[in-house]
């Protein structure tokens, strides 16, 4: 294989200038064990704006907003500016949510796929220690990723997917639904417990209300109140405004008391008042810190209610297999926002960063 293909490429830490727009960007070519996709679409997610603006360093204290979002952090380190703590490659074309189809295979692999439609697992876990960072890279992130026309992957990480949903509409599922059910899975929610979700209306947050709902689970979603009507279609029981003064009275006058379990894609000051309104024994995940990853915590909550806290990040093997039926039986839905063109990047990731969107944004070559 060989010529060129249009990409977006991350050329460095910082500023939407280090997006940088290629139309003669090498076209890759599989390696033993690998395929080539020709990318349909690709989702957006925090992974792409937390990496580029080195938000995951520990020197950064702050949340991401818009302007940090935009501009990145002047004080980030970039030796540990990554998910893993460890330093990133430029260049490096991100974008985790791919669906496409294949179109040339590497040596090893059946040339039967050819022409498969497929949607990526974005966590290429090795044998072994699957929690090792090191042995858990993130596609888009310690490798290249789909945005851009063409893209290669492991073979195994490309799942065939029969399904009459766009490509743009799958393509909002591969971070989003492993990620949610990841922390779904860490708290447990049983049949007839009441979950909270923080940060309900995104990518992760709209689907964690779908399998909670799968499960049997009674949800209250916070969000901003513009998005009350489409949280409460999508399956919440009940959504509380972000802005409210005082959340944990919310959260036990909307529950009836106490609740059982709480997910948490926000941080900073949700952090204490869903930690507040668990029941004895109470369940707590989080899988992110958007608001910022720096919280106060009384540990007597911890130690006196006698609480799971958890954090999710690395999914376990086989996940994305399962979570492909899901989708292929209609049980998930995809909550597509807004599609971009893949040159027109640093439009989207600002929409993204507006929060005014419910679900997913995605890019098209």
């Amino acid at each position: 294989m060989s010529g060129t293909m249009k990409a977006m490429v991350l050329t460095g830490h910082g500023d939407f200038d280090k997006l940088a727009w290629r139309e003669d960007w090498p076209k890759p070519s599989p390696g033993a064990g690998e395929v080539l996709i020709r990318v349909g679409a690709c989702g957006l997610n925090n992974t792409d704006i937390n990496t580029r603006t080195a938000w995951y360093s520990k020197a950064v204290s702050e949340g991401i907003t818009e302007a940090a979002g935009s501009g990145g952090f002047e004080k980030a380190d970039a030796a540990d500016a990554t998910w893993s703590g460890s330093p990133l490659s430029f260049p490096r074309i991100q974008g985790a949510d791919t669906v496409g189809r294949i179109e040339a295979v590497g040596d090893s692999v059946d040339p039967g796929r050819m022409g498969e439609r497929v949607i990526v697992d974005p966590w290429l876990l090795g044998t072994g220690d699957w929690l090792d960072p090191k042995n858990a890279p993130y596609y888009g992130s310690e490798c290249d990723g789909g945005f851009a026309e063409y893209t290669v992957i492991r073979a195994s990480n490309a799942h065939r997917i029969e399904s009459d949903l766009s490509d743009a509409e799958l393509a909002t599922f591969p971070c989003a639904l492993t990620t949610a059910e990841n922390l779904v899975m860490k708290a447990d929610p049983q049949p007839g417990e009441t979950v909270v979700i923080a940060g309900a209306s995104g990518g992760v947050g709209t689907t964690a209300v779908q399998l909670c709902r799968i499960r049997g689970a009674r949800v209250i979603g916070i969000a901003s109140a513009a998005k009350t009507e489409l949280l409460r279609k999508l399956g919440c029981d009940a959504v509380i405004d972000r802005a409210t003064p005082c959340l944990e009275a919310a959260i036990r006058d909307v529950a009836g008391g106490s609740v059982e379990a709480a997910l948490d894609v926000v941080g900073g000051s949700m952090f204490m008042p869903l930690v507040n309104a668990l029941r004895q024994g109470g369940r707590y995940a989080s899988c992110g810190a958007i608001s910022g990853p720096t919280v106060e915590f009384d540990l007597r909550q911890l130690i006196y209610k006698d609480l799971r806290l958890s954090g999710a990040t690395i999914t376990p093997p086989g996940t994305m297999a399962r979570l492909v039926k899901l989708i292929e039986r209609g049980l998930v839905r995809p909550q597509l926002a807004a599609t971009f063109r893949l040159r027109d990047l640093h439009d989207a990731q600002r929409a993204f960063l507006a929060k005014k969107h419910v679900g997913n944004i995605v890019v098209e070559p």
